[in-house]
């Protein structure tokens, strides 16, 4: 698989992934168009996973250089575009898959195990009867109940607004792996700390944070959130 992401973070992010789906692993990490047009040419990747929104090109145009010159490989749009024309562009150029950001494990899982199953069943069957071919398109076009479920906006409690977690959710990416306190939470999201610590708990308990205490200059304890290893945010 061939990644095509100019934010090293995600890219970090959908290596690692990758790497927890059986069957998969990365062959290469492109940050431009120009630079994934090469290692298209040498690598030959069985898949791309692709961003729209590349220094120098659009992800949706790069598919058609791919459909023109790599027509044995499959892409995946992973990106934050969910404009209908970028959506309808992508269909134009077969993408097996849409993967919107923040980038959810169980959804990306999905996608990967789907695509590779349909893989594996045609290199079984040299002849497909109509029944085995609507189940390619049909499984093509519409996710596992699985992954729908994975890509369905997740139910939060009361007290937890969805539009207030996905800022939390920014602002911890751009922690690192330093993590963040409640503090400086509250501080980037313009909100008490009492209300970023009630966000970040809620992280906790979904398995999407750990907590960790640490002790600051002065020597009093705080409690320091950072990702797990298994979920992750893109």
């Amino acid at each position: 698989m061939l990644i095509v992401e100019d934010d090293p973070r995600i890219a970090e992010i959908n290596r690692r992934f990758t790497e927890k789906v059986e069957g998969f692993s990365v062959v290469g990490t492109a940050s431009t168009g120009m630079e994934a047009k090469d290692w298209l040419e040498v690598l030959r990747p069985q898949l791309v996973l692709l961003d729209n929104y590349l220094p120098d090109v659009l992800g949706v145009d790069l598919i058609w250089h791919i459909r023109q010159h790599s027509r044995n490989t499959d892409v995946i749009l992973v990106t934050a575009a969910n404009e209908t024309e970028v959506v309808q562009e992508a269909l134009r150029g077969g993408v097996v898959d849409y993967i919107v950001k923040p980038i959810q494990f169980e959804r990306f899982r999905c996608s990967l195990e789907q695509y590779r199953d349909q893989r594996e069943q045609m290199k079984q069957n040299g002849r497909m009867d109509q029944y085995q071919i609507d189940q390619l398109w049909k499984g093509g076009s519409s996710l596992s109940v699985s992954a729908k479920q994975a890509a369905s906006p997740p139910s939060v409690p009361k007290g937890i607004d969805p539009i207030t977690l996905k800022k939390v959710q920014r602002v911890l990416l751009e922690g690192g792996s330093q993590g963040w306190t409640a503090e400086e939470v509250a501080s980037q999201l313009g909100a008490s700390r009492a209300t970023a610590r009630r966000y970040l708990e809620y992280l906790v308990s979904t398995g999407t944070l750990r907590a960790d205490l640490s002790y600051g200059s002065v020597g009093r304890p705080e409690r320091r959130y950072f990702f797990t290893s298994v979920r992750h945010l893109g």
